[in-house]
């Protein structure tokens, strides 16, 4: 089984060097997508040997990163893709867990409200309180059993990867994707992973920094994903819509 692990780097440059020296260990194949950093972190990528990068030339978003990571991925013929964070919150040794995993499922993400850990550390109040009101209206609407809905460390099956068709470039990804996995029926499992916020009071940028119009924000995510996947089912040949179709290359 050929595994890709992927990180999505913006403006990392107080964290790229340890997190990749902590993660190389655990993985044969890294990816590094640069999103447009502006800071010193192109240069300390340049540094990196054995390992790919995909770079955009200006800032795309979150989404955009992970959707270069998911194209590489099918491209390249990988079986599986692991995607974590570049800010130190995600721990390499849980990389093996969900490759473990993802043998027996389409894609599992990990939680950081199902378990408890001695690394633990209490989320800012208003992320908390989106994620759960979120995943809560996700459970609700499309029968998911989710506890987490936002966590970035997941395993992807590549035929899982081929049914999705994601666009949203932004914060908003992982919400429209679970809204797809769901409407394709994808066996999804989540696996408990320590919660570690090393900067609680990191800014998501301009006006998504004001916690009600990012909440506004990605309940329009989820509305525009279902309505999109309504205007393919009403549209012949349309019904089934992978990356490479979505025009989602990096």
């Amino acid at each position: 089984m050929r595994v890709l692990t992927a990180i999505p780097i913006y403006n990392e440059e107080k964290h790229v060097e340890r997190v990749l020296a902590e993660v190389r260990p655990h993985v044969a194949d890294l990816l590094l997508v640069n999103d447009g950093s502006t800071d010193g972190s192109a240069e300390l990528l340049a540094r990196q040997n054995g390992v790919h990068v995909v770079t955009h030339p200006q800032n795309r978003g979150y989404g955009a990163a992970l959707i270069s990571a998911f194209s590489y991925t099918l491209e390249h013929g990988y079986d599986v893709l692991v995607t974590m964070d570049c800010d130190g919150q995600h721990q390499p040794a849980f990389i093996a867990t969900l490759i473990d995993e993802i043998r027996h499922e389409d894609i599992v993400s990990g939680s950081r409200y199902l378990g408890e850990f001695h690394q633990d550390t209490p989320a800012p109040a208003d992320r908390r309180r989106i994620n759960f009101t979120l995943t809560r209206e996700l459970n609700e609407r499309y029968r998911l059993n989710l506890t987490d809905s936002f966590c970035g460390f997941k395993a992807y099956r590549r035929e899982a990867l081929a049914r999705l068709c994601i666009t949203e470039r932004s914060w908003g990804m992982p919400l429209q994707l679970w809204v797809q996995a769901a409407h394709a029926g994808l066996r999804i499992k989540e696996v408990p992973v320590p919660r570690v916020y090393l900067d609680p009071n990191r800014s998501f940028g301009g006006s998504m920094d004001d916690a009600e119009r990012r909440l506004a924000y990605y309940r329009r995510v989820i509305a525009d994903a279902e309505a999109e996947l309504a205007a393919r089912r009403e549209v012949p040949g349309l019904a089934s819509c992978c990356l490479a179709a979505c025009g989602a290359g990096f």
